[in-house]
């Protein structure tokens, strides 16, 4: 019993200096202290997995995190920082170097963007360009979980194999946990090439369980790409899921975008596979002007040096002058994220948020709804979803700007996972999804404040219990 008392005290003493050394925002830190001394030896492993600061705390880096900079290092992300840009406000010009110096990928012009808003439009217009696919065919996604959608791309890459088109899949080895060996089997034995991002292996389960790689993917031949929030699952084209069919938004892209979202694959690729770099003319065909829509990828994870995603929303919060507007399935923001949308709301900003009613984590969920009170105090209008699950991560600002992707507005997207946005510097496409993006919020609940705070009083110890927890979010 000593013995397990000194255990106990030296591995709470460990934690607590860790936290206090290394925590990056008080109250954060002072959660995860009461998180530690609560739950004896819980507390202390969930922080150990969840809650160090890798970036700060060199002890802890993953060993992948340090190669994946040393590639950065090795393998300029893209060719070349387009000077010739033409910005039309100084406040494009400033997020986009922000962005440029965050993430290392810059703006481009002479794009096509074609913004799918559904499960169904969305994979129509995949499986279309994918028949066209000459040389290659490279997919990333979070989640490949088995149905009618994953048996259509076995078929179409049972076909594009037998024409020597390549083929190459990389998933997250949590999020297609439901993905059965025999299945991924079946695709390899195609000749399609097939591996995990951030496996779980013992004696690096603990480094890895909380770094997953959420970005969603597609490259043909160099010249098309896709990306967004939208997995593949049968769960955007049938109600299979207790949620509802899942709403959710994505991107079709063609020119010089495309490369700089082929470079997020490629170096995914190579750490997936642990074998094979594809820097090569083969795979980054000189790029051509398909359209005239400026777009600028962001890409941001746990190696970067920045938070890239964080950075990007804080600063399209922070140069909008009328207006804001955010759909996203956890909104669960840090304190600088919090702030930023109070200044803007003060400012009379006007700033509406979607979010959806129901979630598939109840923690999430209650942390979501712990922020509301204080953001509709400030007169943010804030709609929630009832009927289909809301997925779609979208910020539009001003009319001018927009961002689809795969970032949440949550810590675990900010630090925690490897995410992809587009960001759309095109006034016609931005006033489309303001359009699609009111009209939805016109068939939702809106919250209003008396009636929001006078909420029950056991709803509101849920939602401060989970605010509580939301550091393991």
């Amino acid at each position: 019993m000593t013995t397990a008392i000194i255990i106990y005290i030296c591995i709470n003493i460990f934690a607590i200096f860790n936290i206090m050394l290394y925590g990056a925002r008080p109250a954060k830190s002072l959660s995860w202290i009461l998180i530690v001394l609560i739950l004896p030896f819980i507390g202390a492993l969930l922080y150990l997995v969840f809650g160090i600061n890798r970036r700060r705390f060199k002890f802890f880096t993953l060993k992948q995190t340090t190669k994946r900079k040393l590639y950065d290092i090795n393998h300029q992300q893209q060719r070349s920082k387009n000077t010739d840009i033409e910005f039309k406000s100084k406040a494009e010009k400033k997020l986009a170097t922000l962005v440029g110096n965050s993430s290392k990928f810059y703006a481009t012009d002479g794009n096509d963007v074609e913004v799918l808003n559904d499960g169904e439009n969305t994979f129509d217009t995949i499986f279309e360009e994918l028949e066209k696919a000459e040389k290659f065919i490279h997919l990333q996604y979070y989640i490949f979980e088995e149905g009618e959608i994953l048996d259509k791309f076995y078929d179409l890459f049972s076909k594009k194999v037998e024409q020597g088109v390549e083929v190459r899949i990389i998933y997250d080895a949590i999020g297609s946990f439901s993905w059965k060996k025999k299945s991924i089997n079946k695709f390899k034995d195609l000749g399609v090439q097939v591996f995990p991002t951030m496996p779980l292996h013992y004696g690096s389960f603990l480094f890895t369980l909380n770094y997953r790689n959420h970005r969603k993917i597609i490259v043909i031949d160099g010249k098309v790409g896709f990306t967004g929030g939208v997995n593949v699952t049968d769960k955007y084209i049938k109600p299979i899921s207790p949620l509802g069919i899942w709403d959710d938004i994505h991107v079709r892209l063609k020119g010089p975008a495309v490369d700089s979202l082929h470079r997020v694959f490629i170096k995914d690729y190579f750490f997936a596979s642990n074998n094979e770099l594809l820097l090569k003319d083969k795979y980054l065909p000189e790029s051509e002007k398909a359209g005239d829509k400026m777009i600028q990828i962001v890409s941001s994870g746990p190696d970067s040096n920045h938070p890239a995603i964080m950075q990007q929303y804080i600063e399209m919060i922070n140069l909008a002058e009328d207006y804001i507007y955010i759909s996203n399935p956890y909104f669960i923001p840090n304190s600088a994220m919090l702030e930023a949308i109070r200044i803007a709301a003060l400012s009379d900003v006007k700033i509406k948020l979607l979010v959806p009613s129901k979630l598939d984590s109840w923690l999430a969920k209650y942390s979501m709804f712990s922020y509301f009170q204080e953001l509709l105090f400030v007169g943010v209008e804030i709609y929630l979803q009832n009927d289909n699950f809301l997925h779609s991560k979208l910020i539009i600002m001003d009319g001018k700007i927009s961002s689809i992707g795969s970032g949440n507005f949550d810590h675990r997207s900010f630090e925690h996972n490897f995410e992809t946005n587009a960001l759309i510097f095109d006034e016609s496409i931005t006033d489309q999804l303001c359009t699609d993006f009111i009209n939805g919020c016109d068939t939702c609940e809106k919250l209003e404040f008396e009636k929001y705070k006078n909420r029950p009083l056991k709803r509101k110890l849920m939602e401060g219990m989970a605010r509580f927890f939301s550091p393991l979010l």
